[in-house]
């Protein structure tokens, strides 16, 4: 039985990578603050990773899945009390590249500041290079936009509203801007792969072979629940964020590395089933956000 430790543990990917690991028959160890209540079958290390005092020297891990690294100080502070391990799998993110950048995105694209995503995407970066500066053989994965069970961001979350409501859709102009998909269990099954082979290169993008238009998406959303959407295309300049789950950008991964170790994904269809039925029961745990009411106030004509 391997031993895990799985930075996190109590929300959406370090949550779902906990019970995917113990389902897997891994000896999984979460380490959190114990604020949420815990994946059944963790062992719990309750710790801040940025103040450990030395609880981790002492234990020995087959592997460190670090889901909650967003910036250097998160991997400085982390490494350096860890005792002994053999593989670390850190989850970064495609923020890393610079909106500008020539697409598809390849691993030795050029990273820089991305407009949309901020300091969020310059801190990924800084903690890459942080963590490849003292764990030379890490893993890195640099994921699209990630959906299924436990997802606590309002994305697939508000289509379904949207369908279960019975709402027409506002759909930023023609709908046919694309976005690039992962469903977490993929992301899992890619940590398992890359866990049992040892594959050579290190730093993979990752996510589905292709993209799909935002207008394919919500109708995937829809259908997932027995409905079908009826569209009303938005052309105004509006800020779509304030009224769709996405900002106004488009942008695509080549995952063929990945796709030399791991090629089946999980189809959209089936991952949005699974997220729609997860999120019949547990609609509370999401971090909704007002669309409804911009919607209503500002689109919808009276």
């Amino acid at each position: 039985m391997k031993k895990i430790l799985v930075t996190g543990g109590t929300t959406f990917v370090s949550k779902y990578a906990a019970e995917y690991f113990v389902n897997m028959g891994y000896e999984v160890y979460v380490l959190n603050r114990n604020t949420k209540s815990q994946v059944r079958g963790v062992k719990l290390i309750e710790g801040d990773r940025h103040n450990l005092n030395g609880i981790l020297k002492n234990l020995s891990f087959d592997v460190v899945a670090d889901i909650t690294a967003y910036n250097e100080k998160d991997i400085i502070d982390f490494v350096k009390e860890l005792g002994s391990y053999g593989q670390y799998i850190m989850i970064s993110s495609s923020a890393v590249y610079p909106e500008y950048g020539v697409q598809p995105f390849l691993e030795e694209s050029e990273k820089a500041a991305n407009i949309f995503w901020g300091t969020y995407g310059t801190d990924k970066i800084a903690a890459e290079k942080a963590l490849l500066e003292r764990v030379k053989d890490a893993y890195i994965l640099r994921p699209p936009y990630l959906y299924g069970p436990m997802n606590n961001v309002y994305r697939e979350a508000f289509v379904f509203d949207c369908a279960l409501a019975d709402r027409k859709f506002y759909l930023p102009k023609d709908g046919d801007m694309k976005l690039q998909f992962f469903h977490v269990k993929d992301l899992c099954r890619l940590m398992e792969v890359i866990i049992k082979e040892k594959p050579e290169e290190h730093i993979l993008n990752v996510g589905n072979a292709e993209a799909v238009s935002i207008k394919e998406w919500v109708t995937k959303c829809y259908e997932s629940l027995g409905k079908k959407p009826t569209f009303v295309n938005v052309y105004e300049e509006i800020e779509q964020r304030n009224y769709f789950s996405f900002y106004n950008y488009e942008y695509y991964l080549d995952v063929s590395r990945q796709g030399e170790i791991f090629s089946e994904t999980t189809t959209l269809e089936d991952g949005l089933k699974d997220a729609a039925e997860w999120y019949l029961e547990h609609n509370t745990e999401v971090n909704k956000k007002p669309y409804f009411e911009f919607i209503d106030e500002n689109l919808v004509e009276s």
